[in-house]
Formats: C-alpha cells, sequence, structure tokens
C-alpha cells in the first residue's frame, strides 16, 4: 500500500514537471524569427520579421561600428516587422540585434555588404618627384568607394595606367583591407610621369611625377678670356661641361655649382653659377697684377671637377710718381696698359705714409684718364720728413725723407 502511493507521488509530480517545461517551452516559442537572410546590399530596405502569438510589442536593439538603436515594432497579423534605419543599412559591416522581450530571448547578426559599384575613387601619390635610377619610387594609393561611400568589395579590379617618354603601361591590381596600392619605381631616364586609375567604369584624375636626374658625376671646366693680360679689367669665364648623373641624364636646371680658385699668395677666390641645360657658367674679373690661378668646381657634396691653371702677365712694368706743392700733390701716371694705352679706370692705387719710422696713414684712390692724384692737407700732416710708399699692380716704390712745408 505504501509503494502504492510512493508510485502514485512520483508520477504526479513527473506529469506537473511535465506540464510546467511544455508551458515554458510554449512561451519561450511565442515570438519567432521569419526573415530568414543574413546577408544583405547596403542601401537595401531592410526589415526584421517575427511571428508572435502574443499582443505585446518588444523593441528591438541594434547596433553596428557606428553606433546603436533602439527599434519599435509594426504589429499586424501576428507578424511583428521592424524597419532598420537607413543610418544603419547604408554602412558595410556587421549589425548585431536583439529583441528586448522578458518572454524571449533571440539575437543574431545581419552582414551589410558593399555595392558592387563604384561611385567615387580617392586617390593619393606621393611623394611627387622620386630620383631617376629604378631605384627610388613613389606610391599610388585607390580607394574606389561606392554611392554610400562605402569601400567597394575585396578583390575589386583597379586599373593603373603609366606614361612615361614614349611608352603607356597598365597593371592590374586589386583592393584588400579596403584600398589598392602599387610602388611605382622610376625609369633610368628623367622626365614627367603621369599616372592615372580605373575601377568599374570610373576613372581618376590625372597625377604627374617628376622622375628628376640622380646625383651629378664628376665634369670638367673650361675657361675663356679676351686675352691674359692682369689688366684688372677684363672678364675671365668659366664653364662647365654637360653636368650629368650615372644615367646620362642631365642634371636639373639650376643646380649650383662653385668654383674655387686659388691664386699665387695661397688666398682663394670664390664664384657660383647655376646650370642651365647642364651647364654652369661663372665670371670673374681679371687680378691687377702678374698672378698664377689654379681652378676647380664642384657640386657641393656630390661631384668635382679638373683642375685649370691660368697664368696672367703683368701689363704695368713701371709708373712715374711726380712730388709738387710743397711735396703735398702726389701724381702717379701715367699708368699704361699692355699696348701702351691707358690702364682703363678703376685700377688701385694705394699710398702708404710714415714719419719716425711710425705708418700713418693708408689712402687708397682709383686711376681716372690713366692718373691718380693724392693732396696731404697741412691741416692733416703738419710740416716735417714723411717716408711713402706706392703699390698699384702688383709694383711697389718707396720715398725717403721726403719734406712737407
Amino acid at each position: 500500500m505504501q509503494l502504492k502511493r510512493t508510485y502514485s507521488f512520483l508520477l504526479g509530480w513527473f506529469l506537473l514537471a511535465t506540464f510546467t517545461v511544455a508551458q515554458n517551452q510554449q512561451t519561450k516559442d511565442s515570438i519567432q524569427l521569419i526573415t530568414t537572410d543574413t546577408t544583405f546590399e547596403v542601401g537595401s530596405n531592410l526589415v526584421l520579421k517575427f511571428s508572435t502569438s502574443e499582443t505585446e510589442s518588444p523593441l528591438l536593439y541594434c547596433s553596428n561600428s557606428y553606433g546603436s538603436t533602439v527599434i519599435s515594432a509594426t504589429l499586424k497579423n501576428k507578424t511583428l516587422a521592424y524597419a532598420i534605419p537607413e543610418n544603419i543599412t547604408k554602412k558595410i559591416g556587421i549589425v548585431r540585434w536583439e529583441l528586448l522581450s522578458k518572454n524571449t530571448s533571440l539575437s543574431g547578426t545581419v552582414n551589410m555588404l558593399a555595392k558592387a559599384e563604384v561611385a567615387n575613387m580617392e586617390t593619393y601619390i606621393g611623394p611627387p618627384s622620386i630620383e631617376a635610377g629604378e631605384e627610388d619610387y613613389t606610391m599610388l594609393v585607390v580607394i574606389p568607394t561606392d554611392s554610400l561611400d562605402n569601400p567597394v568589395p575585396k578583390n575589386t579590379l583597379v586599373n593603373a595606367k603609366f606614361q612615361f617618354l614614349t611608352s603607356e603601361e597598365q597593371e592590374a591590381i586589386y583592393t584588400n583591407n579596403l584600398i589598392a596600392f602599387k610602388n611605382i619605381h622610376s625609369k633610368k631616364e628623367s622626365g614627367r610621369m603621369l599616372v592615372s586609375s580605373e575601377s568599374i567604369g570610373v576613372n581618376s584624375k590625372e597625377f604627374i611625377i617628376n622622375v628628376m636626374p640622380a646625383i651629378p658625376t664628376d665634369f670638367s671646366i673650361s675657361a675663356t678670356r679676351p686675352h691674359d693680360y692682369a689688366d684688372g679689367n677684363q672678364i675671365t669665364t668659366f664653364t662647365t661641361s654637360i653636368i650629368k648623373d650615372k644615367q646620362n641624364n642631365v642634371v636639373s636646371d639650376g643646380t649650383f655649382v662653385t668654383f674655387f680658385i686659388k691664386n699665387k699668395k695661397g688666398n682663394i677666390l670664390k664664384t657660383t653659377g647655376t646650370t642651365i641645360d647642364g651647364v654652369a657658367t661663372s665670371k670673374m674679373i681679371h687680378p691687377d697684377y702678374a698672378d698664377l690661378w689654379r681652378i676647380q668646381a664642384f657640386v657641393d657634396g656630390m661631384s668635382e671637377s679638373n683642375s685649370i691653371s691660368l697664368d696672367y702677365k703683368q701689363v704695368i712694368t713701371h709708373f712715374d710718381v711726380d712730388f709738387s706743392q710743397n711735396n703735398r700733390q702726389i701724381t702717379v701716371g701715367p699708368l699704361q696698359s699692355f699696348m701702351q694705352q691707358m690702364i682703363p679706370d678703376g685700377l688701385h692705387v694705394k699710398l702708404n705714409i710714415y714719419r719716425d719710422n711710425t705708418h700713418i696713414e693708408t689712402l687708397t684712390k682709383t686711376t681716372f684718364n690713366g692718373y691718380v692724384t693724392f693732396l696731404l692737407k697741412p691741416a692733416i700732416y703738419s710740416n716735417g720728413n714723411y717716408n711713402f710708399s706706392i703699390e698699384t699692380a702688383g709694383l711697389l716704390k718707396e720715398f725717403k725723407s721726403k719734406k712737407l712745408w
């Protein structure tokens, strides 16, 4: 009897538990997802639908990488319809959703895919100047986007096009991680390279890459002059050969060349020039006394020229000095050049003045019509004995114990 009671109790408990589970299952399954697609194209009219046996309309929570929102449902014929907002459906990526119901636990994901079209081409290229020689390069980066500004699907074809000198090339590249890119190496020659790209019928604008000559190689120099006399008047012109790089490209216009001139005394003179069509020129006035120049040119830190020598002959071998007006007027001249003509105006003449073996002053004037005149004013130079030396054209004349009164 006792066993029968125990059996009846267990049977009743089992039936009660079965009924409770069935009721819970019925509650849980009271809302079911009807929409079966999980991938959609961006811009699609996306509506998630659920069947329901209840009258309640729970909210739907949606989120993607751009933000989150809560959506209300439209209930019709026991079907819940949730229209996903455009700000979510127009962006590619995964959309996560969850039904906010006390009795039902439903969630899932929807994948928004980019359109198979190109509406815009964002194109970047740099650096805009590279060095010739097939080693330096620039990078082309292309970002094709659809009409909703989403990057196109992976492996979308992009045709990169190049024009350089007489050649035209085209290379297929494919998008990956939202972009397509290509390293564009320079050629041996210098010049301008035109670059563009195209994807699904949409073309980018034209870009220009300047392929510049490489580092210049060593070069030679020459000199031209009207004559080889040291008259302090004429001009010597220094000229480089056509300066090129190791690929035989002429260097860019404006390349800076420095000419260094070393004279007999070891002094360094300097003159500069810039290249035009690969050739640089510079000028230097002749010395006013016999001298020997050694000239070498440099493109700083890159290349150098050979060394050349120029010899300049003395043109003035002697000059006269006349003291007058109580020795206070000193006239130097005539100063004559290599054809006995008067030396051109502007030759420097120095008068050094000494008293009691002490240097007082040096006066400097330039020739006019072959002469220079110095006036020693009494207010500055009192009466007495003075020593004088006169320098011009590398010559020196001295006069001892000249009395001023």
